[in-house]
């Protein structure tokens, strides 16, 4: 269901943790651990000591206690004690660790349930959620994100971390879903702080909201997809011409107005595959498609893959 009026809340409906892998880490420097996963989203909670969250390319970014890291995939990071440590573990898809050598780690580092590390007493504590299926997470949300950002404690605080502590080890039954929709909250309340921040790289349509034209048109795409919405139209709601409309709308968001609405209608069709069992014939109707052929035309050629393909590997 769309969120009229409020794209951030639309943009946050996003987080569905399937099965996601959540774990306790506790460490005593030095330590370094290369994840090389592909997630595409893991949140760490630096919840005891410090660290440092290392990536390939762009800024390290270093973790006290009570701060907190999104990051991005498919691309790769070292999570460190200090920069420079060479890492002493490899973490692989689908949540497989490794020596750096390739050898399997085969347990050696596990301290109970959901707790891995080197000893329960690390000075050294946090909390990692990482989504391991793109499926779970809104092409429209990781597209709006940079690669890597963090929350200070001094900015944020996270009313999470007692409960999360207490939860995440755990062991009885319906366990992994109260995980899952603790993971997805986490998520939603740190992007919400970290969208409000006026530093925030928030992507260029949503910036354009506060533009008294650009916005109303916005506004009316995402409230209302469905309708056979055209330049004109568009412009005449927004009380400019047809030129003075499409010219502003590119120059702030980006992309024609048109390119705009289909890339919406589309995320939201993708969203919609995923999430609720409706036919294809009627997603298409819900987003303003004429039929099931129709979406399935832009959708592979935006996608490269058909509805039908997307909805299985998301389930």
């Amino acid at each position: 269901m769309l969120t009229r009026g409020d794209p951030l809340a639309g943009l946050l409906e996003g987080p569905r943790a399937r099965g996601a892998l959540m774990i306790r880490a506790c460490f005593d420097p030095p330590w370094a651990v290369r994840v090389e996963d592909r997630a595409p989203l893991t949140v760490m909670l630096m919840v005891r000591g410090e660290g440092w969250v290392v990536p390939d390319e762009g800024e390290n970014v270093r973790l006290r206690a009570g701060d907190l890291a999104i990051a991005r995939g498919p691309a790769p990071y070292t999570c460190a004690d200090a920069p420079g440590t060479p890492p002493q573990a490899l973490i692989l898809p689908g949540g497989q660790c490794a020596y750096p050598d390739g050898r399997l780690l085969n347990g050696s580092m596990d301290l109970g349930v959901r707790t891995w590390g080197d000893r329960l007493d690390g000075s050294t504590v946090v909390l990692i959620g990482t989504y391991l299926m793109q499926g779970e997470i809104s092409g429209r949300l990781l597209d709006a994100l940079p690669p890597l950002l963090s929350l200070g404690s001094d900015v944020w605080q996270c009313p999470l971390t007692p409960l999360l502590m207490e939860e995440i080890i755990r062991d009885e039954p319906g366990q992994e879903v109260v995980l899952d929709r603790m993971l997805d909250l986490l998520v939603i309340a740190a992007l919400r702080a970290w969208f409000s921040r006026p530093e925030a790289a928030a992507p260029a349509w949503y910036q354009a909201l506060a533009d008294p034209v650009v916005g109303r048109v916005l506004r009316l795409v995402q409230d209302d997809p469905a309708h056979p919405w055209t330049v004109a139209s568009l412009a005449a709601k927004a009380g400019v011409s047809r030129a003075a409309m499409a010219r502003r709308f590119s120059d702030l968001v980006g992309e024609p107005p048109m390119t705009y609405l289909t890339g919406w209608r589309l995320a939201l069709a993708a969203d919609r595959l995923r999430d609720t069992q409706d036919t294809i014939g009627a997603i298409a109707r819900q987003v303003g498609y004429g039929s099931a052929f129709a979406l399935s035309s832009a959708f592979k050629r935006v996608y490269g893959v058909s509805p039908q393909e997307h909805r299985t590997r998301a389930a």
